[in-house]
């Protein structure tokens, strides 16, 4: 039997380690902390569309395309594990001011061209969606396709069914992928990839967020996730069976996870400039992660060589790249590329070099 190691046991790494093992390779998961990290300290948001602007758009396809997978992937992990992992159906942007809403309008525009069906709404319309929000909301964008998961149901799930499939999970750090002594190597280390391959351009940002639980009297959860921008600053609202995740902030601090007294403050001022008395709801938590971020804000996946592949990089979207990042790399390592998925091939950067030549076909 092949024998496949994935280094990093966060979203990615276990739902490539789960899909291997059913595909018929034998597979070891290696990581200290599994199903934690960036992706534990995530809103789960499915959301390419209220993410794109003009010029972007490779980032645009490539999350469109690894959206259109969610639904089968979630289908599939309920049905090995008995898990449901979405919150939320739609999303829906809103504008306070403006020039807010002129950007809403730019937006949509450049959806339009590119095949998408956003509806616009004025203010009537939004208040008539989502009635908590603030009336001073002037205009909002809707997207009935970009849906949202919770991500640590998502993880735990994942979890589960690696093991149900026979992956082995070492609770170990791996400092030398060429010592590993297996067929084929995935590299999904989030964050810390470039510390076993310097070659990648991939960099640790850090991102806060904060679990709100809600209570007895405070205004009800909103049915979609809620995405804005306050005093230049974005946030986002993602339901939860219980209450709220507010994100996220965003500072270059290296793998620096400590949360902010400052942090914490801006999350909370924006989040009720959206929803005005959230701050009766129950702070139940405030996290930080850092996330693997690529200078073109796409994700690394492909050959690094004849037995490593990369599948990190994916920043802000991890949770929404797991389908295509799946299917891509199970093609990888079969020989079969994913076209979806070429605009993410590592080699777009000439600091990406191959240890060994890279094979024409098969591995």
């Amino acid at each position: 039997m092949r024998t496949l190691a994935v280094v990093g046991g966060g979203a990615i790494g276990l739902a490539v380690a789960w899909r291997a093992a059913e595909s018929g390779w034998s597979v070891t998961v290696f990581d200290p902390t599994v199903a934690s990290g960036a992706s534990r300290v995530a809103g789960g948001m499915l959301a390419p569309l209220s993410e794109a602007w003009p010029h972007a758009s490779r980032e645009l396809a490539f999350g469109a395309a690894s959206l259109r997978r969610w639904p089968e992937f979630a289908e599939r992990l309920e049905a090995v594990t008995g898990v449901g992992v979405f919150v939320a159906e739609q999303t829906l942007s809103v504008a306070l001011d403006g020039a807010d809403a002129a950007d809403l309008r730019v937006v949509a525009d450049f959806l339009v061209e590119h095949g998408h069906q956003p509806t616009m709404l004025d203010r009537a319309g939004v208040r008539a969606h989502e009635p908590a929000l603030a009336r001073t909301v002037r205009a909002g964008l809707l997207s009935v396709t970009e849906s949202a998961v919770d991500n640590r149901l998502l993880l735990d799930a994942l979890h589960r069914a690696c093991l149900d499939s026979g992956v082995a999970i070492h609770a170990e750090t791996v400092d030398d992928i060429d010592a590993l002594p297996f067929d084929q190597v995935v590299l999904a280390a989030g964050a810390a990839s470039a510390r076993l391959r310097p070659d990648l351009p991939v960099r640790p940002v850090k991102g806060e967020i904060l679990r709100l639980r809600h209570r007895p009297g405070a205004v009800p959860v909103p049915k979609r996730v809620i995405r804005a921008r306050v005093h230049g600053r974005a946030v986002y609202l993602v339901p939860r069976a219980d209450g709220i995740v507010v994100g996220a902030t965003q500072y270059e601090a290296g793998f620096d996870t400590t949360v902010t007294v400052g942090g914490v403050r801006d999350l909370i001022a924006d989040a009720e400039a959206i929803l005005p008395g959230i701050g009766e709801y129950e702070l139940a938590e405030a996290a930080a992660g850092a996330r693997p971020v690529t200078p073109d804000n796409l994700p690394l996946i492909g050959r690094l060589d004849n037995r490593v592949v990369a599948a990190t990089g994916h920043g802000r979207n991890g949770i929404l790249g797991i389908p295509l990042t799946v299917d891509a790399t199970l093609g990888l390592l079969e020989g079969r590329p994913e076209a979806d998925a070429e605009v993410a091939d590592p080699r777009r950067f000439a600091t990406v070099g191959s240890a060994q030549p890279l094979p024409d076909r098969g591995v």
